[in-house]
């Protein structure tokens, strides 16, 4: 969950490694800092808390030199602060580590380094590195040969960058689960997390593979495998517009990227979507090799796995896969599902969704189905990732960056590429007429432009946020498709505005929840299903008549909740499956105005980092 930035060349590496850290914030962090050659010895500067402090620090004590790596941190082991912050030195201060990651065995590689005579200064598993590749540097005598010794011993995730002071030409780097790429450019190379840090000076990447290894020049770059043998492999060109990860004269970026979602809806349908003669009459699915009637037929069952938002994302294609392919789905968390000793079956579908295409529990989860031989369909938005390379299939995303921490159109555009899989599997088994198929697929194209409505008219949103930013307590309730997509409304209102938030069915509320209500309790509900409305709306009075505040998303143009809803909040209509998509606009929306309100930052909310890479 760490960010790591890394320079050679020609230039001063000091602000390149500051910029690079900021453009990785939206990972979380605790504290900062870097390391850069001058010439003479390795010199860290590093603090606990934002990226300011660590400027002010460089300010105040020069640090120049061509060769640099840098770390923002989230504490795992040790508490935040300046100490424990990246980067780790040795005891002699000739070699520097940072590293994203855990590291499982450090104490045992701790204890065994201490009976060696080596005095650790910090409560990090980090550390430990530093001393281990020190200890093969003393034996091996070459930086690389020590690095690939000192990763033989360990356990756990990682990705590091290293410096040593005798090979002041190069920079080692290593992955294991966590991600790390190489920007290529003249004259110098760069290492990060991931791609905005180098988007600046280089559209020239490698992904690293797992157990790889990179030797970073100024003037190339060598790979290798966990064995020390040389790999070829091709750049991938990132053809982003830089703007993309920029705020482009928005406040934050959750706000341009909750704006973006119609863009980054058609880019994802579009071309997905065949038309002949003017009519959109079926689906291009080259990314799923068994696209074919034999195989959807022969599935028994389709297994969906992922963590938050992803997961959200998940139980609304639960309903929209039986509900138009017919098909039984199970949907897990994959932090249980990984622990579960699941029951898998050759005739299942096993389906991973995963923004980053990083995420640690969802990795996992995906390698048990590929050991049982389960077909795996990957979605995500990060081209060249770990779930992307080793799903069978993958379906991206076109989202574009998403830089805030709270997902937002990574949602929208997972629910889009579910719903195309949903209504072509659906198709292939002979469930849906060609008629019914067409009309589907002509209303999922317009819902780019229904999303847009909303986000045209957020007035009335906002100004219900302003009477009802302070409530101690908000339960959103739903039903069918709207109970599913509750889950992510109410997790995006935790998320960026601390305020204590709950999804529950609606049919629900009398076996306990109710008891919670009263006059500091908002109730939001959703209601995109004409005939569950009225059944929506006598919850609403319950909720209304104990106290609670009532705010309604819905495409009811009959009135039927005009009577209970202290807020209406109309969203244009459509099939109710597809409704998640267009409600939870003015959840979002929502959410972002009680953050702002509440004086949070919605890009960074506390304690929380965009991509968990590590359990």
């Amino acid at each position: 969950m760490c960010g790591i930035v890394g320079y050679i060349g020609l230039r001063d590496a000091t602000p390149i490694l500051v910029e690079g850290l900021k453009k990785l914030e939206y990972r979380g962090y605790d504290s900062a800092g870097i390391a850069v050659y001058s010439g003479e010895d390795i010199l860290v500067r590093k603090v606990k808390g934002a990226i300011k402090y660590l400027e002010e620090k460089i300010t105040k004590e020069t640090v120049h030199g061509c060769l640099g790596i840098g770390h923002t941190r989230w504490a795992t082991h040790g508490e935040p602060s300046d100490l424990n912050a990246h980067p780790h030195l040795n005891e002699n201060g000739t070699i520097a580590v940072v590293h994203n990651g855990i590291i499982e065995n450090y104490l045992k590689l701790k204890s065994w380094l201490q009976g060696e005579g080596i005095v650790f200064r910090t409560q990090t598993d980090t550390e430990v590195i530093a001393h281990l590749v020190n200890y093969y540097y003393i034996k091996e005598k070459d930086i690389f040969k020590a690095v690939q010794e000192a990763l033989k011993k360990l356990e756990g995730s990682y990705a590091l960058g290293v410096l040593c002071k005798d090979f002041p030409d190069r920079i080692i780097a290593a992955r294991k689960e966590s991600p790390l790429i190489i920007g290529l450019g003249k004259d110098e190379n760069f290492i990060a997390s991931d791609v905005p840090a180098v988007l600046e000076h280089t559209r020239e990447v490698y992904f690293l593979d797992q157990k790889q290894l990179a030797v970073l020049y100024a003037d190339h770059v060598d790979l290798f495998d966990g064995d020390g043998n040389k790999v070829i492999k091709e750049p991938y060109h990132v053809d982003w517009d830089i703007s993309s990860a920029e705020k482009n004269g928005y406040e934050h970026f959750m706000l341009k990227e909750i704006h973006e979602q119609p863009k980054a809806l058609t880019d994802t349908l579009r071309p997905r979507l065949i038309a002949e003669n003017g009519k959109i009459c079926d689906i291009k699915f080259d990314e799923i090799k068994k696209n074919d009637d034999t195989f959807w037929k022969n599935a028994k069952r389709i297994v969906i796995t992922a963590c938050g938002t992803a997961y959200h994302a998940g139980v609304v294609a639960r309903y929209a896969f039986e509900k138009f392919a017919r098909i039984p789905v199970v949907v897990d968390v994959a932090s249980e599902f990984r622990y579960m000793n699941p029951i898998l079956n050759k005739d299942d579908v096993f389906i991973v969704i995963s923004q980053s295409g990083e995420t640690a529990d969802t990795l996992a989860a995906l390698r048990l189905a590929k050991a049982a031989g389960v077909h795996v369909i990957a979605i995500t938005n990060c081209v060249g990732s770990t779930v992307s390379r080793e799903a069978d299939d993958v379906v991206y995303t076109w989202a574009g960056p998403e830089i805030a921490v709270a997902s937002t159109k990574a949602y929208t555009t997972q629910l889009a590429c579910l719903y195309l899989i949903a209504l072509k599997v659906a198709k292939l088994r002979g469930q849906l007429t060609d008629e019914v198929y067409c009309s589907l697929l002509k209303e999922l194209s317009c819902i780019p432009d229904k999303v847009q409505q909303i986000l045209d008219d957020k007035a009335n949103i906002q100004k219900f946020v302003s009477q009802n930013y302070n409530k101690e307590k908000v339960f959103f309730i739903g039903r069918q498709f709207d109970s599913a997509s509750s889950l992510e409304c109410a997790l995006k209102l935790k998320e960026v505005s601390y305020m204590h938030s709950e999804a529950f069915a609606a049919g629900e509320l009398k076996h306990g929840p109710i008891a919670l209500v009263d006059p500091s309790t908002l109730v939001v509900a959703t209601a995109t299903v004409p005939e569950l409305y009225e059944k929506l709306a006598s919850n609403i009075v319950e909720v209304k008549s104990r106290g609670a505040a009532t705010f309604v998303i819905t495409q009811d143009t009959t009135g039927a909740f005009k009577a209970a809803a202290d807020q209406i909040v109309s969203i244009p209509d459509t099939e109710p499956a597809f409704a998640p998509i267009l409600s939870i606009i003015p959840a979002q929306l929502f959410s972002y105005y009680c953050a702002i309100h509440r004086g949070n930052n919605p890009d960074k909310p506390r304690n929380l980092a965009k991509s968990v890479t590590v359990e």
